[in-house]
């Protein structure tokens, strides 16, 4: 390999991979013209058609009896692939450093990893953080505020903690306050919300008597703090689908941009995401959308998982003649990274 490297300058390594580039893309062998158009080198025909003849006599290339254009050799396409796999490497060797960097800083980690995906896919992209799913409660605490009100804290495993005022109908003593929080805590311990159904509630309700409506609240509270987490939304490359003509007219463009936007219809996406027990990777192709103003599109999803039910989604949308096998390469990598680099980050 580093004899290649003192063979092949910058200019040439640009020429060979626009070469290669352009013939994996037609098939067809390709001129110094055709280069010309296809790198941002800004060489005259003759500087590439000299640069070429080297390339050839260096064995990176062939020119076909019947064609003025050159093709690949084995040589090329050996370079090619080593020197691909290395900006590879590169690419993530930078971003497991980025991560491990600032796992502490969540929001700029995630803003990153859908910036990348959407210059690598040129679609649109959303990465959210990780929320918990299947969690359990932990403990429950009542405690005074005023005379007119409780402070209800529910303590979930991973010790995620939710706060719900909630309003009393006439003050309550300690000793009373104290009955419900060991009523509460002895009967919800332990328990997600999937394993409390309407009669675990019932008998709460009818062991707590004229306090039935506080365990009422509570169960509210519980509900909210374990399945509606505030899920953060992370995109990058809305506009990159008005590159694309059948998603460009003005409509369907401002109806896409919105949802972008304002991200309330993203988070049905990410919940029927996250509701299935697959974390491989799912493609929703026009109708199959959960999103109406994406039905034009196609979606292509993956969830990473952190371990113990935390979980996040990773997202690309755009138009139905994607290029799946990019995007869902560029998914597979970017879900095992992040799998990965948190993994060994908690250890």
């Amino acid at each position: 390999m580093n004899k290649d490297k003192i063979e092949l300058d910058e200019r040439k390594i640009k020429i060979l991979d626009a070469i290669i580039r352009n013939y994996l893309a037609t098939g067809e062998p390709v001129g110094s013209r055709t280069i010309s158009k296809f790198t941002d080198l800004n060489l005259s025909s003759a500087t590439i058609r000299n640069e070429m003849s080297d390339l050839e006599e260096l064995g990176y290339i062939l020119q076909p009896h019947t064609s003025a254009g050159r093709i690949p050799s084995d040589k090329g396409y050996r370079f090619y692939v080593d020197h691909l796999m290395q900006e590879k490497d590169r690419e993530v060797a930078e971003m497991k450093e980025f991560v491990i960097e600032k796992t502490e800083k969540m929001e700029a980690v995630l803003k990153q990893v859908a910036k990348l995906l959407a210059n690598n896919t040129n679609y649109a992209t959303m990465v959210t953080a990780p929320s918990y799913h299947h969690n359990k409660i932990k403990f429950i605490q009542l405690s005074h505020m005023d005379e007119e009100q409780i402070l209800a804290v529910v303590v979930l495993n991973n010790n995620i903690v939710k706060n719900q005022v909630i309003n009393v109908e006439e003050p309550l003593d300690n000793e009373t306050l104290l009955k419900l929080n060991i009523l509460l805590n002895s009967g919800l311990n332990g328990l997600s919300l999937q394993e409390i159904n309407l009669a675990t509630i019932a008998r709460l309700k009818e062991q707590a008597g004229i306090h039935s409506s506080i365990v009422g609240n509570v169960m509210d509270t519980l509900a909210q703090a374990l399945s509606e987490e505030d899920l953060q939304i992370y995109t990058s490359g809305a506009t990159n689908i008005l590159k694309y003509p059948e998603l460009s007219d003005s409509e369907r463009a401002t109806n896409l941009l919105a949802a972008f936007e304002e991200k309330e219809e993203l988070k049905s996406l990410v919940s029927e995401t996250l509701s299935d027990e697959e974390t491989g990777i799912q493609v929703y192709i026009g109708n199959e959308t959960p999103i109406s103003t994406m039905q034009d599109c196609s979606v292509v999803t993956a969830t990473y998982e952190l371990g113990e039910g935390v979980k996040g989604t990773i997202g690309i949308i755009g138009p139905k003649r994607m290029d799946y096998e990019n995007v869902m390469d560029n998914l597979k990598t970017l879900k095992k990274q992040l799998d990965g680099i948190f993994d060994k980050d908690k250890t």
